[in-house]
């Protein structure tokens, strides 16, 4: 049986202002008989405001005069004859306008980390849409050549968890492990060491210097 909007306050007005049983009360609002009696008796509910059930449409004034008169009715509540709202559906991912800015890194990131990835899930990770994809894919977006490929995850821009969902959906070769997040990490750390200048040991930096200073003190001499 469907129940009133806030049941104990409702049966707080109940016990007020009518002439009910606890029982019919009880059944109406979904509460114990002892309930309703702690709240006649102010040991239940102190202080709470009574709600009307009728004038928010719940319960009609000659609906609970019918039950006054007979103990062994009960309550109806009135069904709403109104139309149900339309349930909206979920729009696009609601980004901070601090960090929109960022969006064009993120997607670029994940472009060229994990180029397998529809647009379609890239739209609904980051929060964009399909032709600012096309355009970064394509190097034509407005702002390419500030674009600086980041993780969305690192920006903020999605969870690691969310990530991890979108990548399950790129489809692989029967047996072939699924691609993670971790795949993307170890590549950048690749790239990373292939940039990143590459010294001799300290006995060959410390050649290096001694030669360096031979050099100059020869050139003072």
């Amino acid at each position: 049986m469907p129940l009133p909007l806030m049941p104990k306050a409702t049966a707080v007005w109940l016990v007020e202002n009518t002439a009910l049983t606890f029982e019919q009360i009880a059944a109406f609002c979904g509460l114990h008989s002892l309930e309703i009696k702690a709240i006649a008796d102010g040991e239940v509910a102190v202080g709470m405001v009574g709600l009307d059930p009728i004038a928010n449409g719940q319960l009609s004034k000659e609906e609970i005069e019918r039950a006054e008169k007979d103990e062994n009715v009960r309550l109806r509540l009135l069904v709403q004859d109104l139309p149900q709202p339309v349930a909206r559906s979920k729009g696009p991912r609601y980004t901070p306008v601090t960090k929109r800015g960022d969006k064009p890194d993120a997607i670029a990131w994940v472009v060229k980390q994990f180029p397998d990835l529809s647009d379609a899930q890239i739209s609904k990770l980051i929060g964009t849409t399909k032709p600012t994809i096309a355009a970064i894919r394509d190097r034509t977006h407005w702002n390419t050549p500030n674009i600086k490929p980041r993780s969305p995850v690192l920006l903020g821009l999605c969870t690691q968890r969310e990530l991890e969902e979108a990548l399950a959906t790129i489809r692989r070769p029967p047996g072939a492990p699924p691609i993670t997040a971790a795949d993307a990490q170890e590549h950048d750390d690749e790239e990373d060491a292939e940039v990143r200048p590459v010294f001799g040991d300290d006995n060959d930096h410390g050649k290096y210097g001694r030669g360096h200073d031979t050099e100059l003190d020869e050139t003072v001499d």
